[in-house]
């Protein structure tokens, strides 16, 4: 696969140019997330209010548009959970929870993205480098802040946890549009991460 250009270092805009190529992401963000990755690039024209000559002087390709997103969603998921370790809560558990409930919902999002842009041709090996290591760092704070606190279980390890957030990740992709589904998985998960006892305690 042929690797796409870098969308998170493009060369100098104009401010003009800049908060045009701004409302762009803007809106295929909010179109991709609504009718899926498959939704035309016409459409994400319309809702930023350009033309689509516009939307392809930014993006030359819907794939470059799709990666584009998917980074700067990425990014924007990192900078808000090392905003969560810097506030260093007085409610470790539920900073840690809060956290890993929004990992689970950026997961499913982001399966679709790799799925739209594999089946391009296209990799995207820097969202998997520099963002996931300031993820897993910040996953390891808090995950440490709730085992000192009591709330979540001692021997959990960030290794083991991001191999249940892919697994509920994928159930959630799985529950489709049922939203009992979907929190119901990410109850059980919660439960089983929290110390013997604790689960049934609360019922």
């Amino acid at each position: 696969m042929t690797p796409a250009a870098d969308p998170a270092e493009p060369k100098p805009l104009r401010a003009d140019a800049r908060r045009n190529r701004a409302r762009v992401l803007e809106a295929a963000e909010s179109v991709f997330a609504a009718k899926g990755t498959g939704a035309p690039t016409e459409e994400v024209a319309r809702a930023a209010g350009v033309g689509i000559g516009t939307v392809f002087r930014h993006f030359p390709t819907k794939e470059a548009l799709l990666e584009a997103v998917l980074v700067a969603r990425l990014h924007r998921f990192a900078d808000e959970a090392e905003a969560v370790v810097a506030a260093d809560s007085a409610d470790p558990g539920g900073a840690f929870f809060t956290f890993l409930a929004g990992w689970i919902e950026m997961s499913s999002a982001k399966n679709a993205y790799f799925e739209a842009l594999t089946a391009a041709g296209v990799s995207v090996p820097h969202a998997k480098s520099d963002i996931g290591a300031r993820l897993l760092r910040a996953l390891g704070v808090l995950l440490s802040r709730a085992q000192a606190a009591g709330a979540v279980r001692e021997d959990l390890v960030p290794g083991e946890l991001i191999t249940i957030i892919i697994g509920v990740a994928k159930a959630a992709e799985y529950a489709g549009p049922d939203a009992r589904l979907r929190d119901r998985a990410v109850t059980i998960l919660f439960d089983g991460l929290r110390p013997q006892g604790s689960a049934g305690e609360r019922r």
